[in-house]
């Protein structure tokens, strides 16, 4: 067998292969790809516009400049926190464990991301602190967005007050570009009449790789956005390119890759590994595993991870609940094999994408992964903004439950960091 294994050794020159075509002053594809760069002014100037366009009081003057309704919303939440109105991490251990929370260690090396999914409207987030005050929850240490990036930007800045909330609460948030496999980019395709023709993964096609990275660039210099969604093969290598040329991007590995056994990650580790930076790190800061994946593959993958040295770089996000239509068999629950895997396996983000079962049965609008693309007026017209209100409420239930489970397990859970100190 030893003789085997030393065949897979990669031979140095084909690496030279490879830098030699990356090098190429001749090469389009890269010419291309470092044009759109160098319109936004390189990698210095491009990472300070991100920085001056991130800080929270430039967040809040833009949300003044507009008279938006959601600054004083964000004024209400920093007042919260300010005055600790939330539950303290240690008071909230004591509600779930009584009295022996405080003589008890929690495992802080496999602490679980508490992570919901989507986050599509600013005034869910302020719906969720209220219930989180009066019931003693915790909040997200993670948010994930889905909506249309356009539609954020001309919704009364909630772009911004996202943006803004996320600094004033301990998050990490990601963002959902436009160009994606929705945006009719693939003009074959349609909706579920078409659906087959998505199989092969039609995230980017053409030459939307590069108007992703226009894109991204655009809000990241203007709107401070750091972490996007990613779900094509020639993103993730672009975004690996960005990050290679000094750009401080950073992006998470969608569901819709499919990474669902331990040779797929191996192939995506493998790559971050190769364009990663002189001092180890990498744009790829998450990888959504598929829901098909089981503990032994997260097991593997973490191995991968570890012998890579990526254990601290790259958040294992798994999906614990998923929507209740349209995306898997249901009753679809993942929240005992955490338990277990978080025993053992460190940096994993427990993601919730629905509510509980019990919980969902009873909706007469339940959770449904096509209404993260149904558009802010649609949603008015139909009259469904309450329904999927009370649906991302019952994401954050749902949330807490897994919170309450790894608890009693003596695993250490990360929650929105200035909230409950």
């Amino acid at each position: 067998m030893s003789d085997l294994r030393n065949r897979l050794k990669i031979a140095p020159d084909r690496l030279e292969e490879i830098n030699r075509f990356l090098l190429d002053p001749q090469n389009e594809l890269i010419n291309e790809f470092l044009e759109i760069v160098e319109k936004y002014g390189g990698p210095d100037e491009i990472n300070q516009k991100a920085a001056k366009a991130r800080k929270l009081e430039n967040l809040k003057g833009r949300l003044k400049e507009m008279d938006s309704p959601y600054l004083a919303d964000i004024e209400w939440l920093e007042k919260q926190r300010e005055k600790r109105a939330f539950v303290p991490l240690s008071d909230y251990r004591r509600k779930i464990l009584g009295e022996k929370a405080d003589a008890m260690e929690f495992q802080k090396r496999t602490a679980v991301t508490l992570e919901i999914s989507a986050l599509q409207f600013f005034p869910w987030l302020i719906a969720e602190a209220k219930q989180a005050i009066e019931r003693q929850q915790l909040m997200p240490g993670r948010y994930i967005r889905v909506r249309s990036m356009k539609e954020q930007v001309d919704d009364q800045g909630d772009i911004l007050a996202v943006g803004a909330a996320m600094q004033i609460v301990g998050a990490s948030y990601v963002e959902t570009l436009d160009t994606k496999g929705t945006d009719g980019s693939n003009v074959h395709l349609g909706g579920p009449e078409t659906i087959t023709g998505y199989f092969g993964g039609v995230g980017q096609p053409n030459d939307h790789p590069l108007k992703w990275v226009d894109e991204y660039l655009s809000y990241y210099t203007n709107y401070g956005i750091r972490q996007v969604l990613n779900i094509n093969s020639g993103t993730v290598f672009l975004g690996y390119m960005l990050h290679k040329l000094g750009i401080d991007n950073e992006f998470k590995i969608s569901v819709y890759m499919g990474n669902d056994n331990p040779f797929a990650v191996l192939w995506t580790l493998a790559g971050a590994k190769l364009f990663s930076r002189d001092d180890g790190t990498t744009s790829l800061i998450g990888l959504n595993f598929s829901n098909s994946v089981n503990n032994d593959t997260i097991l593997a993958s973490h191995l991968i991870r570890e012998s890579l040295g990526f254990e601290d770089v790259v958040r294992f996000e798994h999906h614990i609940t998923e929507t209740w239509k349209s995306i898997v068999i249901q009753p679809y629950n993942r929240r005992d094999e955490l338990v277990e895997i978080a025993k053992t396996v460190p940096n994993i983000s427990a993601k919730h994408e629905g509510g509980d079962e019990e919980v969902e049965k009873t909706r007469e609008h339940p959770t449904d992964i096509l209404d993260y693309f149904m558009p802010k007026e649609e949603i008015l017209k139909q009259g469904l903004m309450d329904a999927m209100e009370r649906n991302y409420l019952d994401k954050h239930e749902a949330v807490n439950a897994t919170a309450d489970a790894l608890t009693k397990a003596g695993i250490d859970v990360v929650c929105a960091r200035n909230l409950h100190r």
